[in-house]
């Protein structure tokens, strides 16, 4: 929950600001108010702004609004106001706000009698009130989902007060934003950080987007490279919570390449009591969604299987001894040597045991595939004919992916 374009328009005495376009936008939220100055302002804007346009400091024609309003959706701004009146901007021209309705963009039209010193000091107000609750709000959430609480029922009455109602049951998602450093990498530091908080900007109004579409939302909850989301229960004939989650990274990934995002997700219906018991299974659930890049980078805690039994094992030195007593060899000969007995391995499970299959999922020759796989067998001192072998091999590799997360190995 934050303010919104929507709110704006409805702050006492901003009564004469009207959308004159871009009405899908509406609930994108307000960070801060920028007055454009310049000729553009894609070098001025992080992501959040609601961008006023007087006229005033730059000539303003068709041609430069355009260009404002493109730059205003590349950069995730908020919105966009065009001060209009006799002096400077008279009108706003018919392909603006053909352009905004079709970018998705909120375009409001603010007469100059309305003065900027009102707006920018109701607007102000609006943030520092929504601000403060938003943090109360997000707080009381953080405290239910880790049982860091002496009374529930003190602590949603809190909630109550603050409007985060918990009445209904909840699954929770837990999505964490990946590969980051290969910005910093790949471009100059300034460059990559700018990239970085515009793709966190992206991502928390998609998901605050997914949020409001899903019906009865409330706050995202933002750790770090990671967002909670809580998400209603879901009619029998409406998509699931998992389809449209699935759907939305999809989307997603395709735009903010090349990070990568992955998510996580509990069972459903989960009370208030049982939050913190679903956000467990939501970071068991993201775990094994990493490990396994093939599932789309999506897993739901009720897909776990085996998985759920082998991460409910404390002393981890059991699992650690189980993978080297049955994969030892291999993991040692790949370090030793190009890196292609794991991966060979992998994509012959993957692929049910079909060698023709497995070796064009790798691009190598069948027979190639054939003897990396006689390799193994004397290695391992396993025998694929035998189903308990073969069931030892596929939970330790289970273990091993689940240790060493390698979202790019070639069987993905």
């Amino acid at each position: 929950m934050s303010l919104t374009v929507a709110m704006v328009l409805n702050l006492p005495g901003l009564e004469s600001l009207r959308l004159r376009a871009g009405a899908a936008g509406l609930d994108n939220p307000v960070r801060w108010t920028y007055v454009a100055e310049n000729e553009g302002i894609a070098d001025w804007v992080a992501g959040g702004e609601l961008v006023f346009v007087t006229g005033i400091n730059h000539p303003r024609d068709e041609a430069n609004l355009l260009r404002l309003l493109y730059e205003a959706q590349e950069r995730i701004a908020a919105g966009v106001v065009i001060l209009t009146g006799e002096e400077f901007i008279h009108t706003i021209p018919e392909r603006v706000i053909t352009e905004a309705d079709r970018l998705g963009v909120p375009l409001l039209e603010q007469p100059y009698q309305l003065k900027m010193v009102v707006v920018s000091q109701s607007i102000g107000t609006a943030l520092v009130h929504e601000q403060m609750l938003g943090r109360s709000r997000e707080h009381v959430l953080q405290q239910i989902l880790e049982g860091d609480y002496q009374s529930l029922d003190g602590l949603l009455r809190r909630a109550d007060s603050l409007q985060v109602s918990l009445a209904a049951p909840r699954q929770i998602a837990l999505l964490k934003l990946q590969d980051s450093e290969q910005l910093f990498t790949t471009e100059p530091a300034y460059d990559a950080e700018r990239r970085l908080q515009a793709s966190r900007q992206l991502l928390q109004r998609k998901l605050e987007q997914v949020l409001n579409e899903l019906g009865d939302p409330l706050p995202l909850v933002c750790q770090g490279e990671h967002w909670i989301a809580l998400l209603p229960t879901r009619a029998l004939h409406q998509p699931s919570n998992r389809e449209v989650l699935a759907t939305a990274l999809d989307e997603l990934n395709c735009t903010l390449a090349p990070l990568r995002l992955f998510a996580g997700m509990s069972a459903s219906g989960h009370g208030p009591a049982q939050l913190a018991t679903g956000l467990g299974e939501a970071r068991q659930a993201l775990l094994v969604a990493q490990s396994f890049p093939e599932r789309l980078g999506l897993c739901c805690f009720s897909d776990l299987g085996v998985l759920e039994l082998l991460g409910a094992i404390r002393d981890r030195s059991l699992l650690d001894r189980f993978v080297d007593k049955v994969l030892g060899a291999l993991i040692g000969d790949d370090s030793r040597h190009e890196p292609v007995l794991m991966p060979t391995l992998e994509a012959w499970f993957y692929e049910n045991g079909n060698l023709a299959l497995a070796a064009q999922r790798l691009c190598v020759h069948r027979n190639t595939l054939s003897y990396r796989m006689q390799r193994i067998e004397a290695l391992t001192g396993c025998s694929f004919n035998d189903p308990h072998d073969r069931l030892n091999v596929a939970v330790a590799l289970m273990i091993w992916r689940l240790s060493s997360p390698q979202p790019n190995r070639n069987t993905a």
